[in-house]
């Protein structure tokens, strides 16, 4: 009974984790698209404000004694922060050039990449059908693709980068846990700095600092009281990806990730009047049947080895 017990409890957490990174995550992506569209702050400058307010919250809460600092090699960190700036920074920019439901869309298309990854450099293999519950995801994607008209070259390419950078930047968070045996807050209380100093080299070579457009900029106490809101919120995603990849997988996250996608297609539509046609609403039905399947084989394969474990002598 208490290994039952523990097993609820512990299902109860991923469960409370996933929801509250729903929540921050659908949040986020509104609030930055707001700030872009009508206070047209630049996007690398806004990536270091999330950077460099992720930190500061990460050192008030092992001030609080919420997590122990643990000393880490910089050079086992530097692909991971340098994948942090792109994973961040090319999102964000494929937002800004695209509409909600193309920069969800191109996000979608992580979990094959990851899967990709870590079958071909990792040698993790994964059951068939957990690989056919991507062929609903994918017809889902392509059916918003195809009724989906404003595509810009710019915006595909950032989403492209962004789909590239992110899927190795998700792997190598997992990895990375496992191997310096570090949790979520430890890992990212040094990385966090370690990306805000890339960020502060970039930002003068592609962004005014100073003046109209500038951080430093004449910008308005909305659009500054925005801005600061928006680091407070990146905080807190950053910290929910951290414990939900760290506690689950990274392809667990992506597919819970598309069932985000599906919420913020629609609140696209609502709050930017995004189009939003029937041949798009079946895709995203489609999409949910993806995830769906993805959900119910993945927990049964889980129970099963839990099940072969135990019979175990």
């Amino acid at each position: 009974m208490a290994s039952l017990a523990d097993r609820v409890r512990g299902n109860g957490r991923i469960a409370a984790g996933l929801l509250f990174n729903l929540l921050v995550s659908i949040c986020i992506v509104f609030l930055n698209k707001w700030i872009y569209v009508h206070h047209g702050f630049p996007n690398i400058s806004l990536t270091l404000v999330h950077f460099m307010v992720t930190w500061l919250g990460l050192y008030i809460c092992q001030k609080l004694n919420i997590f122990a600092p643990k000393t880490l090699p910089p050079t086992k960190l530097l692909l991971l922060a340098l994948s942090f700036c792109g994973f961040v920074v090319f999102t964000n920019l494929s937002l800004q050039n695209n509409t909600i439901g193309t920069y969800q869309l191109a996000k979608a298309m992580t979990t094959p990449v990851i899967i990709a990854i870590q079958t071909f450099c990792y040698q993790k293999s994964f059951s068939t059908r957990i690989k056919l519950t991507l062929i609903p995801i994918t017809l889902g994607v392509i059916l918003n693709s195809y009724y989906d008209v404003k595509f810009n070259f710019l915006g595909m390419v950032f989403a492209a980068l962004g789909v590239l950078v992110t899927s190795l930047y998700q792997v190598w968070v997992g990895a990375k846990q496992h191997e310096l045996q570090v949790n979520s807050m430890q890992l990212l209380y040094y990385q966090a700095p370690m990306s805000s100093a890339m960020l502060l080299v970039v930002v003068p070579f592609f962004e005014p600092v100073f003046g109209e457009g500038g951080i430093f900029g004449p910008w308005s106490p909305s659009a500054l009281l925005m801005v600061l809101l928006s680091g407070v919120i990146a905080f807190m995603v950053n910290l929910s990806i951290y414990w939900i990849i760290g506690n689950t997988s990274p392809v667990t996250y992506n597919m819970f990730g598309h069932f985000k996608f599906c919420i913020t297609l629609c609140g696209g539509y609502v709050l930017f009047k995004d189009p939003l046609s029937i041949n798009q609403g079946l895709g995203i039905l489609c999409t949910l049947f993806g995830i769906l399947a993805y959900t119910h084989f993945k927990l049964s394969e889980q129970e099963g080895s839990k099940s072969k474990l135990v019979q175990r002598p």
